[in-house]
């Protein structure tokens, strides 16, 4: 099994080469690039070609990419503007989808596995006119094709909004889209705070591509370090187990101040799941 980490522990600065070693240190072979151009210009073909040479030179290899979600991110974890691809006004709609068609471009330069995707908003940040299904689908549709000719699969992540909970996720891949290369990002957070993280993997289970591994208390979307939450890790780890998930298992922690003491919590967590997943 193979573990991840997310850029987005450092998403509120410009990602360097000493964020990546970091991970490396701590004993991770994997990164998920979070696309955000204040933190990651994707646009620029140079910055590119800098992070193929930097994870080429420290062994990492990118995971994948997590589609763009707003064109900035702030002290407070403020969104500054937010992109939705499902929003009902057709330029906003649209604008969002050029955004992850750029970051999509990376593959040109750095082959990665999966493209994560957000369908709209979070419930707690959608706007008035947010999170209309027709729009969410007709994007979705539009990114995986985009993504074909890359060999790059598109996973739609598990959010807490009502187009992305597992059930409405598996309804979209089996009814309304044909696309063999389209799945699941099972986020374990946000599946805690919609509901019993197990059943959801178990509805989820056949489309299950890519993971996004953090806890919390069941209050609000903490992105703590396994274990720092209230999720039953060992029940959710079994079922992971029970339906053959042999993918990367990417955490996608915040910054609590410190990114090198959440790396060291990381690589601790990251012990205990291998020894629940040896013995499950």
């Amino acid at each position: 099994m193979r573990f991840g980490i997310s850029t987005h522990l450092f998403h509120d600065r410009r990602l360097d080469r000493a964020h990546l070693e970091q991970i490396a240190v701590h004993g991770f072979e994997a990164v998920e690039l979070f696309a955000t151009r204040s933190h990651f210009d994707y646009t620029e073909a140079a910055a590119v070609a800098q992070l193929k040479q930097w994870l080429s030179e420290i062994g990492l290899s990118l995971a994948s990419v997590h589609a763009p979600i707003t064109a900035s991110f702030g002290a407070g974890d403020r969104w500054e503007p937010t992109y939705s691809n499902a929003v009902g006004d057709r330029e906003r709609r649209e604008a969002a989808v050029r955004e992850t068609r750029a970051a999509l471009r990376i593959a040109e330069q750095i082959p990665f596995e999966v493209l994560v995707v957000h369908l709209g908003s979070p419930t707690s940040r959608q706007a008035a006119d947010d999170n209309q299904r027709a729009a969410a689908q007709r994007s979705f549709e539009e990114i995986c094709d985009a993504a074909l000719p890359y060999g790059v699969k598109v996973a739609a992540e598990v959010i807490p909004n009502r187009l992305s909970d597992a059930t409405s996720l598996v309804t979209l891949l089996e009814r309304y889209v044909d696309a063999r290369h389209a799945g699941i990002c099972f986020d374990f957070g946000h599946a805690h705070l919609l509901g019993d993280v197990a059943d959801a993997i178990e509805i989820a289970a056949e489309h299950i591509i890519a993971t996004h591994v953090h806890d919390n208390r069941k209050r609000e979307d903490e992105h703590l370090v396994p274990g720092r939450g209230s999720i039953d890790w060992e029940a959710a780890l079994i079922t992971m187990q029970k339906i053959g998930f042999a993918g990367t298992y990417l955490m996608e922690l915040a910054n609590t101040g410190d990114p090198a003491a959440v790396l060291d919590d990381a690589r601790r967590a990251r012990q205990r799941l291998e020894r629940a997943l040896a013995y499950s």
